[in-house]
């Protein structure tokens, strides 16, 4: 992929993360910065999708991120960085509810902090107790990607409530955020989502706090919440 592609493939999938609608060469040479005629980003759109990194879901439509698009955007692309001021402000706002109890109990405040930030399921694992805990199921599932397809959205409570323990216990757990994304996971039911997970201690206790979405998540935004709750549950 040239850099020309690459500024291109950044730039639809920011679009697409925005929209939730194919973009086509109109939406490009509307909304970003390219010194090309539309021939050329269509062209140049033709041949990401023959790299395996678009799909074209209709005909007449724009494309979209393929699994493979997307992890190459969150490695070579992704810019957290661009996100800090407008995430710190709600950050700031809201981390004074949270945090008042006992170590243990904290997991499930971060929990609660993680999903008034993200429009996506937050989870974690606490310390000396079975499953996982999660929030922010309702508010994820009234995305479109989960509105168009009810199997999907079965699929993902199924695993929430059953086997996402089983999931992260074959999973690298450090204090890096990890993306999982598409054919990534393990289970079959994930294909379409995305996970993100950070590890963190509590004392001597050791858990795994993450955000599970549609691929279409904001990955930048994500990442820098994430890293603060997680940070935040660390310091305690």
């Amino acid at each position: 992929m040239d850099p020309r592609q690459s500024k291109l493939l950044a730039a639809i999938i920011d679009q697409f993360i925005q929209t939730a609608v194919p973009v086509g060469s109109k939406e490009i040479l509307a909304h970003c910065d390219f010194c090309l005629s539309g021939a050329t980003i269509r062209n140049e759109m033709r041949a990401l999708g023959d790299e395996g990194f678009l799909e074209q879901p209709h005909i007449s439509a724009g494309r979209v991120p393929t699994a493979k698009g997307y992890r190459i955007y969150v490695k070579e692309y992704l810019n957290p960085s661009g996100q800090q001021k407008i995430i710190h402000k709600k950050f700031t706002t809201l981390k004074e509810q949270y945090f008042h109890r006992k170590d243990q109990e904290r997991a499930y405040e971060a929990v609660a902090l993680l999903s008034q930030m993200v429009p996506n399921i937050a989870f974690a694992t606490v310390p000396h107790k079975p499953g996982v805990y999660f929030l922010g199921l309702a508010h994820a599932l009234r995305q479109i990607e989960f509105q168009q397809n009810p199997m999907l959205a079965s699929n993902v409570v199924e695993v929430l409530e059953e086997r996402l323990t089983q999931v992260l216990d074959k999973l690298e757990i450090d204090n890096k955020v990890r993306y999982y994304i598409g054919e990534d996971h393990i289970l079959p039911q994930f294909q379409s989502c995305s996970m993100m997970i950070t590890g963190y201690n509590v004392r001597d206790a050791k858990g795994v706090i993450g955000i599970l979405g549609h691929m279409r998540m904001d990955y930048a935004y994500n990442t820098v919440a994430l890293e603060l709750v997680a940070d935040l549950l660390r310091a305690t």
